[in-house]
This record gives structure tokens, sequence and C-alpha cells, in this order.
């Protein structure tokens, strides 16, 4: 499995690629081979700043002699009118890497932002904000990692680091009873240790899980806020807790305060807007 620095370089040659292609002509024609200058991130927009440590790699690996003065770290809140770093170094280098740098630091950054909002709502409760896997193809990486800048919590990364038993899974395998054994069976075969979590649509699912046990986690899919409460002293404890489906900004405090351990948001990742920031030249 590829390591997330080697994630992170498999993205950023691609977006390259994809950018630039045989040449960014623009570039070539007017601006001249030596020319030097330098540019600022000038923030746009009151937000969380994310993306701060991935803009580094993408401008040394395009260019290892481009120069970076850092102002203001990721995690940091910047307002309109910030500038967050200089870049120093060719003229064609900063010209051919603006467009990348941006695309990931302003959707790093409205996810920071988002997450930070969330987590601002359950101040003082016990509850924690997941993100999903609802996430930009390729993007998956710098999409958690600003969830976590912005001060929330990775569910799972992907399919391999943890078990999540869904209703699929459950009505395929023939019940919650044999999806439970059959996982058993499957991480004892693979020498693999691993959380299971499982999803539950009804209080009869619910009852079912608690009776048959070996889970850590019990997801409750749609259940409203009160029925959550219900089912949060149903489970007294024995299992962490997970509320999904349908949770806004709106009612998030609503079902963190029935004592659920984690609320999964998958507008955290799914239709952010970036935050608005822009690379100019200075002089």
């Amino acid at each position: 499995m590829l390591s997330i620095n080697e994630l992170e370089d498999r993205l950023i040659d691609l977006a390259f690629a994809e950018d630039i292609g045989d040449g960014d002509h623009t570039t070539l024609c007017c601006i001249p081979e030596d020319a030097m200058g330098s540019s600022r991130l000038l923030i746009k927009e009151d937000g969380i700043l994310a993306g701060v440590e991935v803009a580094k790699k993408v401008f040394s690996r395009f260019d290892p002699e481009l120069k970076i003065d850092v102002m203001i770290e990721d995690g940091a809140k910047v307002k309109r009118g910030d500038i967050a770093f200089v870049v120093y170094g060719k003229v064609r280098s900063l010209l051919q890497t603006e467009r990348l740098m941006l695309n990931i630091m302003q959707r790093m950054s409205g996810i920071a932002t988002m997450t930070n909002k969330y987590v601002e709502r359950l101040e003082g409760t016990k509850t924690r904000v997941l993100d999903t896997r609802k996430t930009t193809p390729g993007m998956r990486m710098l999409e958690k990692q600003a969830v976590k800048i912005g001060g929330g919590t990775n569910h799972r990364i992907g399919l391999f680091d943890m078990i999540l038993l869904k209703d699929n899974h459950v009505d395929f395998a023939g019940g919650i009873e044999n999806a439970i054994d059959r996982c058993h069976a499957y991480l004892k075969a693979k020498n693999l240790d691993l959380k299971i979590e499982i999803e539950v649509r009804n209080f009869d699912e619910l009852n079912r899980v608690i009776e048959h046990g070996g889970v850590d986690r019990i997801m409750l899919d749609n259940f409203s806020v009160e029925d959550t409460k219900k089912a949060v002293d149903i489970i007294a404890g024995r299992f962490e807790t997970e509320s999904s489906g349908g949770i806004t900004i709106d009612t998030l405090r609503d079902y963190a305060l029935q004592g659920v351990d984690f609320i999964s948001v998958g507008a955290l990742t799914h239709s952010v807007k970036g935050l608005d920031m822009s690379f100019k030249a200075t002089f």
C-alpha cells in the first residue's frame, strides 16, 4: 500500500500533467526563462487555513529552487487581507504552479473552515464529528488532512483500515448475525486486527446486535433525535455509538446532547465551497 507521501506525490504529478501537458505556452511565449520574481498568497475570505504543507510540496516538486516564506501556518484562523506566504524564484515556475496550489489550498481550507464550524457547534459535549468516504477521487488524503486541521476526526481512511457493515452488507450476507460471524472468521483467517462497526436501521436491528455482540461501534442510521436518546440508553456504554444520516449543522448539537460518541457528516467533504484566495505578483 502506498504511503501518504507517495499518494500526494502521485496526485501532484498527475495534476501537473493534466494542467501543463506539453507546455504552458502562454507563460513560455511571454516570460523570459531567466526572469525572477515573487508572488504572495492573499486571503480574500475569513476562515481556517489548510494546505500550506502541501503547497510547499507542490512548489518544491515542480522547481526545487523556489523559496517560500510562510507567515501563517495550517490550522490558523485567517481573515480577508492576510498574506499566508510569499514565494520567490523563477517567474515561469510561479505561474505554472499557481493554479494547482490554489486548487489544493482553496479546497482544503474550505473543508477545514466547514469542519471548524461543526466542531464549534459541539463545544461542551463529548461528541466528535467524523468525516466519511464521500471525498473527491484522488484527493481523499488531502481532504481528510483538512478535516483534522479543522478540528474534526477521521473515520476510516478507506475500505482497508476498518470493517463497516452497512445495510447492503447485512442484507447480502443474510442478516446481522451472519454478517458479524463472517467478519470475525475473515479477520481470523487473514490475521487482521480491525475495529468492527455495524449500521442499524431500527430498534429490532439494534437489539439483535446487542444480543449477538462482536462489534466495537454501532451506527444509528437515520434515527430521530428522540430515538437516538432511546438507543444510547439501551446501549448503555457497551459499544461506541455513532449517529449518521441527514444530520445538518442545525441539528448536530441536538444529536450530540443525546450522548452519542460520534456524528458522521458527509457534507464536510462532498459539498464544500473553497475558501477564496489568490496568488498575486509582488513588486
